[in-house]
């Protein structure tokens, strides 16, 4: 039987059809970088004096997020990130983690490893863990991950791997998976991490995907770096800041190595990479958040607006930048999303999956954002009169364009980049009475104007809001320190230490 030269065109047409959908649908490896403190001023294309090629040349290709938020410190952008849900649906609503108290994010759903892996990735996490370790189900091989490399708690010394908490409490932080892992005291942590991302990258010969997180180290302190680094910075005179800028010079040479690997093994193209800050700068340590207000640790954008952008072949607009709403909570439905997983099995996200905000330029699904619900930090001041929501504590919620503050938000200082050999900073005070401000973000993006007392009805609405997610929040865990956590009791590591 003859085939017509139409019928084989369709024919041939379809089979195009197929092979372009497979290729579309083929799993991406997945390569997660987040960076630690890291400052929206640090970043060159932000107008740094601090010069990041790598970082500039990855997110120019991809698409930068410049309405992107994380959380003001370590463990709730963590555990946001890991499990797609507001801190005060996972009981960390309060400060960090800290290395000797009995706590971590809770195993009652699959964090964002367990769901690569059940898609038929590979995972490998490298760096820093902060989610809790003082049983071993909480380590990072036993929450999704095929392998580990690195350290469990929040800070420690970049070359010796140690870690003190008070005078009493010191021990070395390094892992290969489950055990202890003597570190090299003259190996720097950044190029150390960089190193073992190559090595997972280069040796890989797994028909699977892959899914690799690197948590850097850089740029948290202690401000420690090797010279070379922050030789081509000796114009700056603020020596925290000359030595935080050869640090972010270490971080951007390790990312731009990192990349190189991949494309060497001929991945990069089948590669989707997200990088992330996990909050705003430390001021005291060298960071800077110019020209927003505040700092790590604070409510204002300085601690919360995070740099981030995302790099892939398949991005349909490239070269772009997204102002769309978009959290780090959106990382979890997102990624599972582009791995072809299922969000099957996790209790209610508040994540979205934002693929097609970022690489089509769609609008972001995303309209609000609890930043959080603090119910331990210290009370400020005076309830306002028929407020449904008790003012006096932490709290800050995005709506739209407007974002409301309430109880003490941290410190609100806008600090430009030193100049001075020291920075002369006295105790911040603020307005210690006042505990409600309300900011039109898209109109003033550092926080320069409070409207609250312009828009009454707007604020009470949004105390509605915060008051309607506060009746959604679990009891906030915060146990004291456990003495048994002591390293000297464990070999001299911090490590488990409860069965």
């Amino acid at each position: 039987m003859m085939i017509s030269n139409a019928a084989l065109s369709g024919i041939v047409y379809f089979l195009l059809l197929c092979f372009v959908n497979i290729v579309h649908t083929k799993q991406p490896h997945i390569l997660f970088v987040l960076a630690d403190d890291y400052g929206y001023n640090d970043i060159g294309y932000h107008g740094s004096e601090i010069k990041t090629p790598n970082l500039d040349k990855l997110s120019a290709e991809g698409v930068r997020l410049e309405n992107y938020y994380v959380q003001p410190i370590c463990t709730p952008t963590r555990s946001q990130l890991m499990s797609g849900r507001y801190q005060i649906h996972t009981g960390l609503q309060h400060s960090v983690i800290f290395a000797p108290q009995p706590n971590a994010l809770p195993r009652d759903s699959p964090i964002l490893p367990d769901k690569m892996r059940e898609a038929g990735y590979s995972t490998h996490a490298v760096g820093k863990w902060h989610l809790g370790f003082y049983k071993e189900e909480y380590l990072p091989n036993n929450r999704g991950f095929d392998t580990f490399y690195g350290y469990l708690a929040g800070m420690e010394d970049y070359y010796n791997k140690s870690r003190c908490i008070g005078p009493k409490f010191c021990g070395k932080d390094l892992r290969d998976n489950l055990k202890p892992a003597e570190p090299n005291p003259n190996e720097y942590s950044t190029e150390m991490y960089s190193r073992r991302a190559i090595d997972i990258v280069s040796n890989y010969n797994s028909s699977k995907p892959m899914f690799l997180y690197l948590a850097l180290q850089a740029v948290h302190e202690p401000l420690e770096v090797p010279a070379r680094y922050k030789e081509k910075y000796a114009h700056i005179r603020n020596s925290d800041r000359r030595t935080y800028a050869g640090m972010v010079a270490a971080m951007d040479e390790a990312i731009g190595n990192i990349t190189a690997a991949f494309q060497a093994k001929g991945m990069w193209d089948d590669t989707i990479m997200v990088f992330s800050t996990d909050n705003g700068g430390e001021i005291y340590a060298g960071g800077n958040n110019w020209p927003l207000r505040g700092w790590k640790a604070s409510l204002w954008e300085g601690g919360m607006h995070g740099v981030g952008f995302v790099h892939g072949k398949s991005l349909q607009k490239k070269g772009s930048v997204s102002t769309e709403l978009i959290h780090v909570t959106d990382w979890y439905p997102t990624l599972v999303g582009l791995a072809g997983g299922s969000l099957n099995g996790t209790k209610p996200l508040d994540g979205f999956d934002q693929w097609k905000t970022i690489s089509e330029g769609a609008k972001s699904p995303r309209d609000t954002l609890l930043h959080n619900i603090d119910p331990l930090t210290k009370p400020v001041g005076d309830k306002l009169e028929g407020s449904p929501f008790d003012n006096r504590y932490r709290a800050a919620l995005r709506v739209g364009d407007w974002k409301v503050i309430t109880g003490n938000p941290g410190d609100g200082r806008w600090i430009p980049e030193p100049t001075a050999e020291i920075i002369n900073m006295n105790v911040y005070t603020g307005e210690p009475k006042k505990n409600v401000w309300l900011f039109n973000i898209a109109k003033d993006p550092v926080e320069r104007v409070d409207l609250s007392e312009d828009y009454p009805d707007r604020v009470m609405k949004m105390l509605s809001m915060l008051q309607q997610l506060n009746e959604t929040a679990v009891p906030c865990v915060y146990p004291p320190v456990d003495p048994n956590s002591n390293p000297e009791l464990h070999g001299g590591w911090w490590g488990p230490w409860e069965k």
